[in-house]
């Protein structure tokens, strides 16, 4: 079977597609409620241990820019099967790594290796009838974010019962499993390119250039992203000391909080046209000052966590399907190629969220993640206010 644009998916593959969402982005946040359990067992400080997360983010955003583009020059079928397959590689080296400098090394091929939900989601809005457009990357999107949350949880637990390594191993195996239902499931689709990958490469760049709403709506959800990666990316430590003293698996339970992000971003598409890119904008923003607040205020209590938790996830899906169905819509002819300017520059501001927040830790404790976050949050809702789109 092959996909035809406009013409529509079958509702197994947007739910097998979701699925392989989920499992696939999985592989960059299992080792957020890791960290401490990785840092005492490696022996390293607690900057070595948080380069993991921004090493894996790092990784994403070069798989990103120069992987994703290859789906509208070659088979995305392809591609999907062998970033799965080289994923449980890299995924089972973490797990038997004996130092940290090869879990850096193997957790920034593993971040290259899992781009796959960002050639599912151009999928959706490229194939889609015109009306189930944001709809289909809205599920496609639940999926990428119950993966998230699930992949926390789920870590947690494992780490607490089995050890960090085993919940690579894990992952290996997922990997392998998933990759079987993809060679099983995964029609073909038409490129949408003819030349060379230096030619698709510079296309982009051009791209850049003639597309500024693809510029805006790109950087400000960068942001957004930036402020949420960065409560997470010092949680552990946070909970690891004074007055919680808890260990990975309480990080996993609050995991469980990103399941209000999950259900927002199933049912954020149909409020795109109906109130703008913009508006929703600056309310994911708001959104996450907010939780900041809250975070700065009410942090060492698991209430005031929670609510900062949910606020700041539902925040940043206000502004992460907003603006990349905007970058999608934009240029349909291009879609694997818009996406992959925003997606990197969105992983560019997770990565840069992610390493400043553990300098704030390193430097002034939880007040300084707290301000790291919030000065995130308000560079997209600056952005938002200076534009008109």
């Amino acid at each position: 079977m092959e996909l035809k644009e406009n013409q529509g998916i079958p509702r197994y593959v947007i739910l097998m597609m979701a699925v392989m969402a989920g499992v696939s982005v999985a592989n960059l946040y299992y080792n957020q409620p890791l960290l401490e359990m990785i840092r005492t067992d490696l022996s390293v400080t607690e900057v070595k241990a948080n380069l993991i997360t921004v090493i894996t983010q790092v990784g994403y955003s070069l798989g990103l820019f120069f992987v994703i583009p290859v789906g509208d020059l070659c088979s995305r079928r392809k591609i999907i099967l062998v970033c799965m397959s080289l994923a449980t590689v890299f995924a089972a080296a973490i797990g038997f790594a004996p130092s940290i400098q090869i879990v850096w090394i193997a957790s920034l091929f593993l971040g290259v290796c899992s781009i796959v939900p960002q050639l599912f989601i151009p999928i959706a809005g490229q194939f889609s009838q015109p009306q189930n457009k944001a709809r289909n990357m809205g599920y496609v999107l639940s999926g990428l974010l119950c993966g998230i949350l699930g992949a926390r949880v789920i870590s947690g637990f494992i780490g607490d019962w089995l050890g960090w390594r085993w919940m690579f191993i894990i992952a290996a195996l997922l990997m392998i499993v998933s990759t079987g239902i993809s060679l099983k499931l995964m029609p073909e689709m038409k490129r949408n390119f003819q030349g060379s990958y230096l030619g698709l490469m510079k296309s982009i760049f051009l791209i850049i250039a003639h597309h500024p709403r693809i510029r805006l709506n790109s950087v400000r959800a960068a942001f957004g992203f930036g402020s949420m990666l960065a409560i997470w990316s010092c949680l552990a430590f946070h909970l690891a000391g004074a007055p919680f003293y808890q260990g990975s698996d309480k990080v996993g339970i609050l995991g469980l909080c990103g399941i209000v992000g999950a259900v927002a971003a199933s049912s954020m598409g149909k409020y795109v046209p109906k109130y703008g890119i913009r508006n929703l904008s600056i309310i994911g923003a708001s959104l996450q000052i907010l939780a900041w607040a809250i975070c700065f205020l009410f942090g060492d209590s698991y209430v005031g966590l929670i609510a900062a938790i949910i606020i700041v996830d539902i925040g940043m899906q206000c502004q992460q399907l907003s603006n990349q169905s905007g970058c999608i819509e934009e240029i349909p002819e291009a879609s694997n190629r818009a996406n992959t300017i925003f997606m990197t520059t969105y992983f560019i501001g997770g990565s840069l969220g992610t390493f400043l927040a553990g300098l704030g830790w390193s430097h002034l404790g939880w007040t300084g993640v707290c301000l790291i976050g919030a000065l995130m949050a308000t560079g997209s809702l600056t952005i938002s206010l200076a534009s008109k789109h």
